[in-house]
């Protein structure tokens, strides 16, 4: 009979909290189904670009899923970087020149279209792989890497900020803070700031962990990498704050992963978007990993500098700018002044 009392009470529980009972009913669908979704895509189409290039390999490599722009010049990094492609082909005393963008494994896979792509007159032709950014030695984690040190990060101060914050309103501290004559939003930025120095340290650790420790290759400045990880670190921060206020234990703070963090991890870059449903690829400009992550992989892999991420970096702050808005709305409820 205890035990029966028991399990009844735990029943009751469940049906009293709605929000977790719904959640823990729906939340694995919705993240079966968003998988599902990144997953079932169709082939990618490789953007490759050529000079003067036989016409009949060009028309070998489009059957096989790779598109070539014909270019007017000879130059292989250049044209890369200005039209993004995956590689360029050309011609090297004789022989195929391919140079592979390099920051993105799956770019490797042009070289050996290619090779099967040769007609037997061309197969005498020596091909030649060079690299626009990294190198064949690149293993899989230095290319995932600052995919990872950026949702590591986002994901770790999502939790701390929220649980924290979430504590102060729970144990009464925020409410006594509240009757001073402090303004919300100097509120909103006081926790921010003080939050943000432990988060920022957090931060600090994980990027030199990853570069000095685990070796992760690092083409940029290891300044940009740290102001970089920082704004993430803050945009993590803000969301995580700003939702702590409509929960009313870690539980429920938790129950916000499968929601707000997983669906970053598909559209972070991890996962190639390319062969996605257009509406699909639509949700990734709403995802703050999106922006953190391409500006990482730019500045690592690529060694690029702040004028080439200036767009993600003014995202990031959209982001922090909008969230703390959020936070400072959501304490009305608190107070009102």
């Amino acid at each position: 009979m205890r035990i029966k009392a028991l399990v009844i009470k735990i029943i009751q529980q469940f049906f009293r909290d709605k929000r977790t009972l719904m959640l823990m009913l729906l939340a694995p669908l919705f993240v079966l189904t968003l998988t599902s979704l990144v997953l079932d895509k169709d082939k990618t189409d490789f953007q490759v670009g050529g000079y003067q290039l036989p016409d009949q390999l060009v028309q070998t490599l489009e059957n096989n899923h790779v598109e070539v722009t014909s270019f007017s010049k000879d130059e292989p990094k250049k044209t890369i970087d200005q039209d993004e492609l995956d590689a360029f082909i050309s011609f090297k005393k004789g022989n195929l020149l391919i140079t592979l963008d390099g920051s993105d494994p799956s770019t490797k896979e042009v070289a050996a279209i290619l090779q099967k792509a040769q007609t037997p007159k061309q197969a005498s032709q020596h091909i030649e792989i060079a690299y626009a950014y990294g190198s064949e030695d690149l293993t899989t984690f230095d290319h995932v890497g600052p995919v990872l040190v950026g949702l590591f990060i986002f994901f770790f101060v999502f939790l701390i900020a929220g649980i924290s914050f979430l504590r102060e309103r729970t144990s009464g501290t925020l409410e006594r803070i509240l009757a001073t004559p402090l303004r919300r939003w100097e509120i909103v930025c006081g926790y921010c700031i003080g939050f943000g120095l432990f988060t920022t340290l957090q931060t600090v650790l994980i990027t030199w962990y990853s570069v000095e420790i685990l070796g992760l290759y690092q083409q940029g400045s290891i300044w940009i990498v740290l102001c970089l990880t920082s704004l993430l670190s803050l945009t993590a921060l803000t969301l995580g704050t700003f939702l702590s206020t409509f929960a009313n234990n870690e539980l429920q703070l938790i129950q916000f992963v499968p929601l707000v963090i997983v669906p970053q991890v598909f559209f972070s870059g991890m996962f190639a978007m390319d062969g996605m449903a257009d509406w699909l690829q639509g949700f990734s400009y709403i995802m703050p990993i999106y922006y953190g992550a391409d500006a990482l992989k730019l500045v690592m892999m690529k060694g690029q500098g702040f004028s080439e991420i200036i767009n993600d970096i003014v995202f990031l702050l959209g982001f922090v700018i909008l969230f703390a808005s959020l936070n400072i709305l959501t304490l009305k409820k608190y107070r009102k002044l």
